[in-house]
């Protein structure tokens, strides 16, 4: 997994399997790398009848339908079921597409679902050692013969997966950029550690601390790719700049207008992605909604992930 890699987390909220099926598909045509949908039920950000597929069965139908790109949950909050079920359900995916699955794990966060079906929702203090023994058991579970583990949440008793993933070593993802547990977790187990950037400042704090705590845990965080999930409206020229703010503001959420790190030209979005090449960040998540903005889709794959890979090229992390 060398290298800058610039995916799509395309989300579910399209409206139609073949809306989903229309955006990998052209995502995969474009070169992306990665692309991936979440395991939210009822995202908060929408209204409450907005309509949303469940995560991991439409992973699993639409990286059925790939060839080439690396395929992804970012992420499945530990809220939702147990562990060994979790471990079961990403070995499966892993087979389906063909030993390209990438999955992630996290806290939990507002969820309807919550409300709307009734599932419990523990206080963050809970969840976060729910994730801590999640990111342990999914190891576990992916890589050894036989399984025992007591935690506070999760107990195994000779547990056993067959057959396990295809990648003798699936990538897993930390999401979340709480300071004073999450990034610790995400130190600890993580192969990929996602986070929302909102602004080069905020995310060097939280960067920061992330390289801390591998030092405290004895590991190189080089070694763990640093991923943030954006949105971003590439245009071709002032005047359509002003118009497409307007129009994508407008139409979107309240709660996401602060992922968007870039309103402009694709040079534009390459300047405003250059402080987190610095920062070492080499996963770029560009974040979909409905209805998709094509021509960014198709800008960003074609002229700002070649000028932001040589960027990189050129200028090594900052400490």
């Amino acid at each position: 997994m060398a290298g800058i890699r610039f995916g799509v987390h395309s989300g579910q909220l399209h409206g139609s399997f073949e809306a989903c099926l229309e955006l990998w598909e052209r995502s995969e045509d474009l070169e992306y790398d990665w692309i991936s949908v979440f395991d939210f039920l009822r995202p908060w950000a929408f209204p409450p009848d907005w309509p949303c597929f469940e995560g991991n069965t439409l992973l699993a139908a639409l990286a059925a339908r790939t060839r080439r790109i690396r395929c992804a949950m970012l992420v499945s909050p530990v809220t939702w079921r147990h562990p060994a079920l979790t471990a079961n359900i990403a070995a499966t995916l892993d087979h389906v597409c063909g030993g390209r699955l990438e999955f992630g794990v996290g806290a939990g966060g507002t969820d309807r679902a919550y409300e709307q079906y009734g599932i419990p929702f523990p206080p963050a203090r809970v969840r976060l050692d729910m994730l801590e023994e999640t990111c342990t058991v999914l190891r576990r579970l992916w890589t050894d013969d036989e399984t025992t583990f007591t935690g506070r949440h999760v107990r195994l008793e000779r547990a056993r997966l067959a057959p396990k993933p295809l990648q003798s070593h699936l990538p897993l993802i930390v999401g979340g950029d709480g300071i004073r547990r999450t990034v610790g977790i995400a130190a600890r187990h993580a192969d990929v550690w996602n986070a929302l950037p909102f602004s080069p400042e905020l995310y060097r704090r939280k960067a920061d601390a992330f390289d801390a705590a591998c030092a405290a845990v004895g590991r190189d965080p080089h070694d763990v790719r640093k991923s943030i999930t954006f949105r971003a409206v590439v245009t071709r020229n002032a005047a359509e700049t002003a118009r497409r703010t307007a129009t994508e503001l407008a139409d979107t959420p309240e709660a996401l207008r602060a992922q968007y790190l870039s309103f402009g030209t694709a040079q534009e979005c390459v300047e405003a992605l250059r402080p987190y090449v610095r920062m070492g960040v080499r996963d770029f998540l560009l974040a979909v909604k409905a209805p998709v903005d094509w021509q960014t889709l198709e800008l960003v794959a074609t002229e700002v992930a070649p000028a932001v890979r040589a960027l990189a090229a050129r200028a090594a992390p900052t400490r």
